[in-house]
């Protein structure tokens, strides 16, 4: 399970077995979400985390976009 990055108490990473389209899981005290990478913004696919929770890692994943692009195709290419 690769960690991409951590900010503000969320923890962004994949999953060894990924496909595409690019996407991103988000893991903040054990509640998880998960956001597609669109043209440079998250977009939100599904979620647990509190409503505040999910439009911060979407910020915070939308402000890594490119990030978490590049590190995908280094693992999955």
């Amino acid at each position: 399970m690769p960690k991409i990055f951590e900010a503000e108490g969320f923890s962004f990473f994949f999953y060894m077995n990924e496909h595409e389209p690019v996407h991103v899981h988000v893991r903040k005290q054990g509640k998880i979400a998960k956001f597609e990478i669109l043209n440079g913004y998250a977009v939100p696919v599904f979620g647990k985390l509190s409503k505040a929770d999910m439009a911060k890692a979407s910020e915070l994943a939308t402000e890594n976009s490119e990030l978490i692009i590049k590190k995908w195709f280094e693992i999955f290419g």
